[in-house]
């Protein structure tokens, strides 16, 4: 299974927060309040969302953090990259810390590589805005009709 890590989960959730009042500073304590997550966890996450681009902090009295753009322009995939590094389902990949002991025999490397570029892809069409959308549901496929003509039986 694949799996995001608590902390994108969570930015993801901080980040939509601050989609929902755009222009607005909000301080890590606001950001908490609203969103439910810890303020060590969101203090934590805009540390590493400054950097990446994705918002902007400002110091003083006013001071905290805004979205650096639009939230139909902050991509899924960015924000997964900035908490987690590179989008890959394995470690040979560009740009990974760890190094794999047989990457130089492996004959998959070429096709995990395929792989993570389709994941990668997917990821950047999904914007902070779609995931801020309502999820709407379809309606349930209506059960048979248990008074529909039955066939007829035969007289005794």
């Amino acid at each position: 299974m694949i799996r995001l890590s608590k902390l994108t989960d969570y930015a993801i959730v901080v980040l939509s927060e601050m989609a929902r009042q755009v222009g607005t500073v909000h301080t890590v304590a606001h950001l908490a309040d609203r969103s439910g997550v810890p303020a060590p966890t969101v203090a934590k996450l805009m540390k590493a969302m400054t950097p990446a681009g994705l918002t902007t902090s400002q110091r003083g009295a006013a001071g905290g953090y805004a979205l650096s753009r639009p939230a139909d322009a902050i991509s899924i995939a960015e924000i997964i990259t900035a908490l987690d590094g590179p989008i890959a389902l394995t470690a040979c990949v560009d740009g990974a810390d760890s190094q794999c002991g047989v990457e130089q025999l492996c004959p998959m490397r070429g096709g995990w590589e395929k792989v993570n570029r389709a994941i990668r892809s997917a990821l950047e069409e999904v914007t902070l805005a779609d995931m801020m959308a309502p999820v709407t549901f379809p309606a349930p496929a209506a059960a048979p009709n248990s008074t529909a003509a039955q066939p007829a039986r035969p007289a005794h």
